[in-house]
């Protein structure tokens, strides 16, 4: 009897364990997010925003890798959001506050305010944002996003301050464009916008030759011009669905 009972629970047991290897990239995402948040403090904004993207990057394998191995935890799912909180909630803010919070307070008290509340605004809305997701059972469309995804808008907050870190993008104008940025990006995060979440796509089915060949005409374009081209991508679909929104409602307004 003992041992039918031991044997009943060896499957609970092993779905509550915790799996070495899509944790370990959970940790790397996480250190990501952390040295993100240093390299910022230190002013270097370029390795800030590099740090970002190697914290997404191994945020988008950790999943996959997990459901490819079969070692899916709710203890890697809690682990996974809170290192989501950290890498895409917190250290993007930070980041914006350090490139142009503190340089618009030159400008004057009020703007120094404004791009404060704008780097909370992100940081609340992208806790917000995974909470919702985590306990969201009601959206089941697996194509799609409700709301941007907190990865996204980090990622367009780095891309932006790689670009103005390299071409030297500076003063009231730009700074302010940023923390205008910042503070959208915590309002599409919270918004009910559909974004494609491209989780449908199958890599093995047939495609044309003339579809194929975009994928080296993008990766040439990246190479050559990295942080011009991130942003302009990350922007774009930041952007896509409050467009494809606005392009339906003038279609039905115009009937």
């Amino acid at each position: 009897m003992d041992n039918e009972v031991d044997t009943k629970r060896k499957p609970n047991a092993r779905r509550r364990g915790i799996y070495l290897l899509p944790n370990l990239l959970t940790t790397g995402a996480l250190f990501g997010g952390f040295y993100s948040i240093i390299a910022a403090i230190d002013g270097r904004f370029a390795v800030a925003a590099l740090a970002i993207f190697v914290a997404m990057f191994l945020d988008g394998l950790d999943g996959r890798v997990a459901r490819m191995t079969s070692t899916s935890s709710e203890f890697g799912k809690e682990f996974d959001s809170l290192s989501d909180m950290v890498s895409f909630g917190l250290a993007p803010a930070v980041v914006t506050y350090q490139w142009g919070v503190e340089r618009l307070s030159e400008y004057g008290a009020i703007w120094g305010r404004l791009g404060w509340a704008a780097a909370f605004v992100y940081v609340a809305a992208g806790a917000f944002r995974l909470a919702r997701f985590n306990s969201n059972v009601v959206w089941t469309d697996r194509r799609f996003f409700q709301g941007l995804p907190i990865p996204a808008a980090a990622a367009t907050i780095a891309a932006m301050v790689w670009v103005s870190t390299k071409y030297e993008v500076d003063g009231l104008v730009a700074l302010v464009a940023g923390i205008a940025i910042t503070a959208a990006l915590g309002v599409l995060m919270v918004s009910r916008f559909s974004y494609l979440s491209f989780k449908e796509f199958k890599p093995g089915h047939r495609v044309r030759y003339t579809r194929l060949l975009v994928i080296p005409l993008v990766i040439v374009v990246i190479v050559i011009e990295p942080p011009l081209v991130s942003f302009l991508l990350m922007l774009v679909y930041a952007t896509s669905a409050p467009a494809v929104w606005l392009w339906r409602r003038v279609r039905r307004g115009s009937r």
